[in-house]
């Protein structure tokens, strides 16, 4: 091989590489988080973890990616380590898809349509598809589906350049004896356990070796121990995931090294045991890619068949390996927002919403103690609203970096709406807070000056402490649920509380004047009262951005002015909180 036949070679390499990553990228968006979501509710049945595990690898094209994601699932206590070890082991299963792809290359035949098999046949016609679905429509849908069918031209196209580019190879001496020294078991598994380790890619390393096969210098014996090396060195990336994560989570990056060692110590042990008494003839065999292919899924099968039933030891091995410490549950705190899920980002935007959906439990917890606390005080509930407060200010922070970082990810149009509706909504949640924190304060500083408002102001009190919890409620119901028809009721009721404070004010004013409140008193509830009116006014807001989700965001504005003006809906609303959050005078 010469000079440009080597960077022939290199570029073919390039390409290849690249088109796995865009194409394994493409389909994870294309996905939108459901293949992760699928893995997230694991039963604790063996088999079918197993097979979830090879079907959601096969559709991704990458034991890694799955293997990572189970990391971090374990880390963020989403799923236990017992469920993992099936998972992990049917992952293994899945990433043989890519290789089965990849042997279509070396169909040799005169008949058209076994001609129409090889990829460099079709590729051309699917990467056309693909450019006019990237280039020329508009669904967002459409365009992942290009990207994927582009991702997959590439891909090919290197395979077939790297195999064009080494097979003058196959007349290099030098070139033929590396091949023939790799026939050391040994020496072929550090090969393919190195090659697949820098890479980071098992599905990668195996499709370079297929191309490989093209000189036809790759024996079967050859090709066998890389093959398993590869299973160990894919290994690499779970195992640096681990890194930083719980014990658990480490635990699982040390199942799949355990699953792919043990197997491969067994595979090899049984196989060459075996071959220095029967002295396989195949082993002599020149290997081509559906050689490999079928070398790579009868390990993966066999290993898995053979170590399921063992799976309850090679976790106690993990165990083992990193014992359980009596406060290690207590020391471990579970994130729902873990780093690895960024290199899913519809996953990633999934469980972002799960985070902001806990942080409004959160402030409708918060917004019942106070007013609880109007109704009968406790200090031991002002310090739980004080603590809630503090809990919401850290989820705000960690939520608000997670939603940057994964805002520069790859995303759907809409999973892009969906980080901006996060976004703002947080903000909207932790003013939330803040106010309800200022009216424990309050009623805290009524208790300590053993102030005591009028019968009249306590009903008054009553109702838009009322209406505000109501509010609080709606909001969260309409988060949680993503439930536009439920987001309608929630502007009415705002304006019906403002109603409500000014009308408390004209009351108070009333008693003011005839000395049957203090002006002490009166500042306090004047303050309750404004803080529960912009409580409403964030939960609109919030209300605002779920309505903006479904309309032009631009046009939203005007969209709810028209709405308040004209709406029958908004009307009949507005007229049934006004009935039934009455102050009765």
């Amino acid at each position: 091989m010469d000079f440009f036949g080597l960077l022939t070679m290199i570029g073919g390499l390039a390409l290849f590489l690249y088109g796995m990553n865009t194409m394994g990228d493409a389909l994870s968006k294309l996905a939108g988080g459901k293949l992760e979501q699928v893995l997230e509710k694991m039963t604790n049945n063996p088999v079918k973890a197993v097979l979830l595990g090879a079907g959601v690898t096969a559709v991704i094209q990458s034991s890694s990616a799955t293997t990572v994601m189970v990391v971090g699932f374990v880390n963020s206590g989403i799923m236990k380590l017992s469920q993992a070890v099936g998972v992990i082991m049917g992952a293994n299963i899945g990433t043989t898809v890519t290789s089965w792809i990849l042997s279509l290359t070396g169909i040799e035949s005169s008949n058209f349509f076994m001609k129409l098999l090889k990829p460099s046949s079709f590729s051309p016609v699917l990467a056309m598809i693909g450019i006019i679905f990237i280039m020329f429509v508009k669904s967002e849908r459409k365009k992942d589906i290009g990207t994927i069918l582009i991702g997959f031209a590439v891909l090919m196209f290197g395979m077939e350049t790297m195999s064009g580019a080494v097979k003058p190879l196959a007349d290099v001496p030098e070139f033929t004896s590396l091949f023939t020294a790799f026939e050391n078991p040994i020496l072929g598994m550090l090969v393919g356990a190195v090659l697949t380790a820098v890479i980071q890619s098992s599905s990668a390393s195996v499709g370079i070796l297929q191309a490989m096969c093209a000189t036809g210098s790759v024996s079967v014996g050859a090709a066998l121990p890389v093959i398993m090396g590869q299973n160990i060195g894919t290994c690499i990336t779970a195992l640096i995931s681990g890194i930083g994560a719980s014990k658990n989570a480490k635990r699982a990056s040390l199942v799949h090294l355990y699953f792919n060692l043990i197997g491969t110590v067994l595979f090899m042990t049984l196989f060459y045991s075996a071959n220095a008494v029967l002295h396989f003839a195949f082993l002599s065999e020149t290997a081509s890619g559906a050689t490999i292919a079928i070398i790579h899924s009868v390990f993966n099968i066999a290993a898995t068949l053979v170590l399921l039933p063992a799976s309850r030891l090679i976790e106690k091995l993990a165990y083992v390996t990193i014992p359980r410490t009596d406060d290690e549950d207590a020391g471990e705190q579970i994130k729902v927002l873990d780093e690895r899920f960024l290199e899913k980002p519809a996953f990633a935007v999934a469980q972002c919403k799960t985070a902001v959906c806990d942080m409004a439990q959160l402030i409708q917890q918060t917004m019942g103690l106070v007013a609880s606390v109007q109704n009968s005080y406790s200090e031991e509930q002002i310090q739980k609203i004080v603590d809630i407060e503090a809990e919401v200010d850290v989820r705000e922070d960690e939520l608000f970096t997670y939603l940057t970082k994964l805002s520069v990810k790859p995303l759907s149009e809409v999973d892009s709406k969906n980080i901006s509706k996060y976004g703002k909504c947080i903000i909207d949640f932790e003013r939330i807070s803040d106010y309800a924190k200022g009216i424990a304060y309050a009623q805290k500083k009524l208790k300590k000056e053993e102030g005591q408002f009028s019968e009249d102001a306590l009903e008054d009190m009553k109702v838009i402490f009322d209406a505000t919890m109501e509010i609080v409620e709606c909001t969260v119901r309409c988060f949680v649920h993503e439930d536009r028809e439920l987001a309608m009721h929630i502007d009415p009721l705002a304006d019906v509380i403002s109603s409500l404070k000014k009308q408390i004010r004209k009351n108070h004013n009333q008693r003011l004047a005839s000395g049957s409140c203090s002006v002490e008193l009166g500042m306090a509830l004047i303050d309750i009262v404004t803080s529960l009116e912009r409580i409403a006014k964030h939960c609109a807001n919030i209300a605002e951005e779920e309505i903006a989700n479904v309309t032009d965001r631009y046009a939203l504005h005007e969209y709810v002015r028209s709405m308040k003006e004209g709406n029958e809906l908004y009307r009949e609303l507005t007229a049934t909180y006004q009935q039934q959050f009455s102050l009765g005078k």
